[in-house]
């Protein structure tokens, strides 16, 4: 069996110390051009192939990267994660996701991700710490996360109450008073603020054109289209039912919507609908909805991460996307009520 050739068989080669390859593989600049060339020239002809375990130990790196996400099958987290992907894909690091859908794993991860022998850097993608953090031994960058414990730390945020306002805004021009809300759950572990924020934005631009939101026409329930279409399809039972409903999420308008066909009411004739996030399958559908860039958010973070493991920015950056209306073909003006023409008089012809 031949043996293996190693760093040193290169070394003697090109003349030079072992140090001196080492730094020449890595792409050290102490290294001059010409002797980094005749190191190379001599690897390649001897079919030298660098470990990847002996490059980590040589430049005191793990060369590896953590992104810890929740609920990482949801569409929402399918999309960011390509943003940040789409950073990292050509480059050296390994990217190691890490799933959280439950409060035990996410405080596990948080005391032990931070480890520099583990990870060179660590992105959290919306996932609130549950107390303040200080300055890790790592990187650590936060994207979508609106709590004060992170306010320390470089981030990329959105503006979920803008977004809510946008959201409500839109179908208050198009004429809606009778308007709705389908959101996630009151109780939520985790500590999500997008929910309360969402619907804060909402209020405030329902209440400055003097509309309210009736209790009636709102509901909760856990994150998902099958628990919001038989949310939606309560309400739209009523006698008094709303003429549009915003939901937080797509995974939720798509489930009003389904609710409204299973009801007999044509969307957006009927009923308006408009979601939040402007995942894939958004378009797809021409569901009208709140654009909160997930790919741009995760390439953002990616792009924030890398430049934190060269240099701790003091104050932490802060990169800030603003929500963006998308207008497709689930809203439209409510459709006027049909004239009884029984009930007019003489008086009214």
């Amino acid at each position: 069996m031949k043996k293996a050739v190693t760093i040193r068989d290169v070394a003697r080669g090109a003349g030079v110390s072992v140090a001196t390859a080492s730094r020449a593989m890595n792409g050290k600049a102490i290294v001059k051009e010409q002797t980094r060339e005749r190191i190379r020239t001599v690897s390649q002809a001897m079919g030298f192939t660098p470990s990847p375990a002996a490059r980590r130990l040589s430049l005191g790196r793990t060369m590896t990267v953590g992104v810890v996400v929740s609920y990482l099958t949801r569409p929402q987290a399918v999309e960011r994660l390509r943003g940040v992907d789409a950073v990292f894909a050509d480059g050296e690091l390994d990217l190691i996701v890490y799933n959280v859908e439950s409060v035990p794993r996410w405080d596990h991860y948080r005391r032990t991700l931070v480890d520099p022998y583990r990870h060179d850097g660590l992105l959290v993608v919306s996932l609130p710490p549950r107390s303040t953090l200080a300055p890790a031994a790592i990187p650590v960058v936060f994207v979508d996360v609106h709590v004060p414990g992170v306010s320390a730390l470089p981030r990329v945020v959105g503006d979920d109450v803008e977004g809510g306002a946008l959201a409500a805004r839109h179908l208050l021009d198009l004429g809606h008073r009778k308007i709705g809300l389908i959101s996630d759950a009151v109780d939520d572990p985790f500590g999500f603020t997008s929910r309360r924020d969402r619907k804060d934005g909402m209020v405030r631009a329902l209440a400055a054109a003097r509309v309210e939101l009736p209790e009636r026409w709102v509901g909760h329930g856990a994150h998902g289209r099958y628990e919001a279409r038989e949310l939606a399809s309560r309400m739209l039972r009523t006698v008094h039912r709303p003429t549009a409903i915003f939901a937080t999420s797509d995974t939720q308008a798509m489930g009003v919507i389904a609710a409204a066909r299973e009801e007999g009411l044509h969307v957006p004739d009927d009923l308006s609908v408009i979601g939040y996030d402007d995942i894939e399958a958004a378009d797809f559908v021409g569901l009208t909805t709140i654009s909160q860039r997930l790919i741009e958010s995760g390439r953002q973070g990616a792009e924030l991460l890398l430049a934190e493991m060269v240099s701790r920015s003091d104050p932490a950056r802060v990169v800030r996307l603003a929500p963006q209306l998308v207008a497709r073909s689930t809203t439209a003006p409510p459709r006027m009520p049909p004239v009884d023409r029984s009930k007019w008089s003489a008086r009214n012809l």
